[in-house]
């Protein structure tokens, strides 16, 4: 095996971010393994989750989004693979969970995670139906938090990500809830207006997110889940303005690649 960090990204049963992730991962130098979920859950894949050091759980649809979005991969993954992902996790593994992957982070537990000690496999938090109902795609405008412990996103400031979901509105059971996790920096993400702050107007906030939430990270700052797609922005031709030369904000700077950057250099240090 070489020194490159190693990821793994689930793949089938409705996930079809697999070739972009994929190719984002290698672009920074990491070796990938896309492996089916059902050889996962079935033991016909030789490694284990803990034998990797990046976990992407990547965008699509997974069963079809039956219940609610993310609802039964999360199930699936807690009845065949807890054991394996609380290895994986207490080896310092880095998560990162894309739109579908975020809800399915949600849902299994691993986002907010728990105030303190290991992760306990407990939702705390959901993420529901866009204030305006539909599936909405479009490009939006984030702000990172500098004071975050996120390990995705540390350094970053403001860029553009495009967006693509009908459930991204993130909720937890209280006011206190959202206090505490912004106390601590795990609202790395959020949806910026024109301004550049933090807002929950549309359609700058596609969903209606309280406080613009649009990525957590967890205590540790190594799971990251958010519901833009820094994998659909890896080259600056990407964006829709990417042939303006004059823009001084730098929004055609391919940010999407920076996160997984960030991400594997982060685990390269591990």
């Amino acid at each position: 095996m070489s020194g490159a960090v190693q990821v793994l990204i689930p793949t089938g049963l409705g996930l079809n971010c697999e070739a972009e992730t994929g190719h984002a991962f290698r672009s920074c130098g990491a070796e990938v393994d896309l492996v089916h979920l059902t050889d996962l859950f079935t033991r016909r894949h030789p490694r284990r989750i803990a034998d990797y050091r990046v976990l992407a759980v990547v965008g699509g649809f997974a069963y079809g989004d039956h219940i609610a979005a993310g609802f039964v991969l999360a199930t699936r993954i807690r009845a065949h693979l807890r054991d394996d992902l609380a290895a994986f996790l207490a080896g310092g593994g880095l998560v990162i969970g894309i739109c579908n992957g975020f809800q399915t982070l949600v849902r299994l537990g691993l986002l907010p995670g728990p105030d303190a000690g290991p992760h306990d496999f407990v939702p705390r938090a959901a993420l529901t139906n866009n204030d305006r109902l539909g599936y909405r795609n479009a490009w939006v405008r984030m702000a990172a938090d500098p004071a975050s412990p996120c390990l995705w996103t540390k350094g970053m400031g403001n860029f553009d990500l495009p967006a693509r979901h009908g459930e991204g509105k993130f909720v937890v059971e209280s006011e206190a809830v959202l206090d505490r996790l912004e106390a601590r920096g795990q609202l790395a993400l959020r949806y910026a207006g024109p301004d550049g702050a933090p807002t929950v107007a549309w359609p700058a906030n596609p969903n209606g997110s309280a406080r613009g939430v649009a990525g957590i990270c967890d205590p540790t700052g190594r799971v990251l889940g958010l519901m833009p797609h820094p994998d659909a922005f890896l080259h600056a031709w990407h964006h829709p303005d990417w042939r303006r030369s004059d823009d001084p904000a730098g929004r055609i700077a391919p940010a999407g690649l920076e996160i997984f950057r960030r991400g594997v250099d982060a685990a390269a240090r591990a």
